[in-house]
């Protein structure tokens, strides 16, 4: 396996949803912070702290420079950081040392390296949100079909009572219609520029060091901290938390989907599964499992990420290195867990007939939490529990169905009014309700 799965040739459609993984190259980190810098020189002309002619060259050519990523490797490995190569790169590029000399004017190497991970941020956000829109109409259309679809609901991994396929798949989509009004939430404090100079003070920024820091983010369609934020990760941890919330809750559908899919229960099928090479019976959960695997390993990660936001007095080289280390794989991983799930619920096959068959057990012992509640309108509810318990077991002993036994001993017990399915239809009806709201509105 190559460094990591997901720039991987072998492993990319398993662990890589392309479109976000391109933000992560290292030409696209280059555009961006090429971009920063043309953003920066322009907001510097136009308030003239450096020559306007030199702005208007440098933000020109912030646009069409080429930079080779492998010839910075050697300056990056020995400075910790890209921008010093980079920056004399560019200068060599624009071949005008009369305009190149005013390039990375007062900024340091964070201001560009931060604001061109926001940039790139800012597209990825919107793509996983397109992701975890399409798939929450997918998973509102299946909980409407659904919603009288009676299954086995299971606790502690032994059958419980029964409830609605409908409400199972709500229970899938519920987290994310929160996570949807999170990332709302998070995006204006995390979609800020970064420009405060070598220890924060913006002291080589000119006179009016916020009126171009405002510039700068008003060029680049980014928001305006009003402050440094070098060593204030917060905004970034907050992200990492997210990914981490909307991973697990796509963890947790995988899960679910492994054991609905297990051959002895055999309640839904996948449109596409996973060939083994010695069994010619076997249709793997391929995605599901891709989705249990990512969870973790993004879980993993922000423990490292969260780490990382004891960021030492004014710039902390190692805690920024963590995140570096983290936080793409991070993106990455929720990204391709998001394109995975949408893609197994819009082509998921529920089985009812199997759900239904499932439900039909001959001592009919799901059913015992209703038949206590009937009889506890007769007799105090304690001694209604334990009387059904102890049929429960008796019914185990001798095959005797439960309500038959029930039946037996309080033969004027009405047992035809209960309500199996409880309100689970109507929570399906009103996640799928919810998810169309929020398109509606």
């Amino acid at each position: 396996m190559s460094v990591s799965p997901f720039d991987s040739a072998l492993y990319r459609d398993l662990f890589t949803d392309t479109d976000i993984a391109r933000l992560f190259t290292d030409s696209a980190e280059i555009r961006a912070m090429t971009l920063v810098e043309g953003a920066l020189a322009k907001a510097q002309g136009a308030l003239g702290l450096i020559p306007q002619d030199s702005a208007e060259a440098i933000h020109r050519a912030a646009m069409e420079v080429q930079i080779d990523p492998s010839g910075l490797a050697a300056a990056t490995g020995q400075n910790g950081v890209p921008v010093p190569a980079l920056v004399a790169a560019f200068r060599a590029a624009m071949d005008a040392p009369e305009h190149a000399q005013y390039l990375h004017w007062g900024a340091t190497s964070q201001d560009i390296i931060d604001t061109g991970l926001v940039l790139r941020l800012r597209q990825a956000l919107s793509l996983m949100e397109t992701t975890q829109t399409r798939m929450l109409d997918a998973l509102a259309t299946m909980a409407e079909t659904h919603a009288d679809t009676p299954i086995t609901a299971r606790t502690y991994g032994q059958s419980a009572t029964p409830t609605s396929f409908g409400a199972v798949v709500a229970s899938w989509g519920w987290p994310h219609l929160a996570h949807l009004d999170r990332l709302a939430a998070l995006r204006p404090r995390l979609l800020q520029v970064s420009l405060s100079g070598a220890a924060g003070t913006s002291s080589a920024l000119g006179p009016d060091a916020p009126g171009l820091r405002k510039a700068m983010a008003e060029a680049l369609g980014l928001s305006d901290p009003g402050h440094s934020w070098h060593s204030t990760r917060d905004s970034v941890t907050e992200l990492a938390g997210w990914l981490t919330l909307v991973a697990g809750s796509l963890g947790k559908l995988g899960d679910d989907l492994l054991l609905l899919s297990q051959t002895d229960s055999g309640e839904v099928r996948f449109g596409a599964a996973g060939a083994s090479s010695t069994m010619p019976q076997k249709q793997n959960p391929v995605g599901a499992s891709v989705l249990v695997a990512l969870a973790r390993h993004v879980v993993a990660l922000n423990g490292a990420m969260q780490g990382a936001a004891l960021h030492r007095q004014q710039r902390d080289g190692a805690a920024w290195f963590t995140e570096w280390l983290s936080l793409p794989a991070m993106v990455m991983g929720t990204a391709k867990a998001l394109t995975t799930a949408a893609d197994l619920i819009e082509t998921l096959e529920p089985q009812s007939e199997r759900m239904a068959e499932n439900l039909s057990d001959p001592l009919g012992l799901i059913h015992a939490e209703a038949l206590s509640f009937a009889l506890a309108a007769h007799i105090p509810r304690p001694e209604a529990q334990a009387e059904v318990k102890a049929l429960c077991r008796q019914a185990q002993e001798t095959g005797t169905p439960l309500q038959d036994l029930l039946a037996r001993a309080h033969p004027d017990l009405d047992l035809t009014q209960s309500a199996p399915l409880g309100h689970a239809p109507e929570e399906a009806r009103a996640f799928a309700r919810a998810v169309h709201g929020r398109e509606d509105g």
